[in-house]
């Protein structure tokens, strides 16, 4: 490989990594300004992660279940009202 592609493949190398680290960093820094809220969200809607009886995003079973969560901007968690109450920073014990 001559000296000139070379140096192109290697800037073209640079650039890619620039970006993903750019990325990274854009979402690391919007996860910082978010919050898990428990209890907000609606059937099917929820999060990662949303605990027993859920395995991943969309699995929760009925609307503002008590142990799935979504994202939302920090410091809104608690003042976001649903039918049931507020949302919350915990998981949330609800009747069946």
């Amino acid at each position: 490989m001559n000296t000139s592609r070379r140096n192109t493949m290697l800037a073209i190398a640079g650039a890619m990594t620039a970006a993903i680290a750019g990325t990274a960093m854009t979402a690391a820094a919007q996860a910082a300004d978010m919050e898990k809220c428990y209890g907000i969200a609606l059937k099917g809607q929820n999060d990662c992660a949303a605990g027993e009886g859920t395995t991943c995003a969309g699995t929760s079973t009925i609307d503002y279940q008590g142990n799935s969560w979504k994202l939302v901007p920090k410091g809104t968690c608690v003042t976001t009202e649903t039918p049931l109450g507020p949302g919350s920073l915990e998981p949330i014990k609800r009747p069946a």
